[in-house]
């Protein structure tokens, strides 16, 4: 089992997050118009996942604007914001900040998602809600990058993400 830290405490994850090498989990998700949508509906680009614990809060809304800005310039990649938030948060905070480049992914509805990568914290304040986690995949889903952010409230390492992501082009 995974786990981080949340203000200094460990925090258990629901699970093993799925690592480098492997082929990442097929999953359905909500986009902010209320559309369904399936990680293989973007085959044939390279991708981030950017997974968060909410986008209302400081450190989420900063790494997907950054995120945002850095995939919007590469050809060939996508980048999918994964949290439990509504669609309607999403949209807000995407809409406000002009953020037009990454897909909102809320994994209300169906927690395929949770379940099937295991980035759901099992305890703390949080409790329910994703851990801070980039994955990035090649064209084919397989995982060539993957951080799960030690501490919560940290920025992950936004520069072996993208250097990851140019690789996987």
């Amino acid at each position: 089992m995974s786990s981080v830290k949340f203000g200094g405490t460990p925090v258990e994850l629901s699970g093993e997050v799925p690592g480098v090498g492997q082929q990442a989990p097929e999953f359905t998700f909500v986009k902010d118009d209320l559309s369904d949508a399936n990680l293989t509906d973007y085959d044939g680009k390279a991708k981030v996942l950017v997974v968060i614990p909410s986008i209302m809060t400081g450190v989420c809304q900063k790494e997907a604007r950054h995120f945002n800005e850095k995939i919007s310039a590469m050809d060939g990649a996508v980048g999918i914001l994964i949290s439990k938030d509504l669609p309607f948060a999403f949209k807000n905070f995407c809409e406000a900040e002009g953020l037009e480049d990454i897909i909102s992914a809320s994994d209300f509805r169906y927690n395929d998602f949770g379940s099937q990568y295991n980035v759901e914290l099992t305890d703390s304040a949080f409790k329910g809600l994703f851990a801070r986690v980039v994955l990035v995949l090649d064209k084919n889903n397989k995982i060539v990058h993957k951080e799960e952010v030690e501490e919560i409230g940290h920025e992950p390492d936004y520069e072996a993400a993208l250097s990851a992501l140019q690789k996987a082009l």
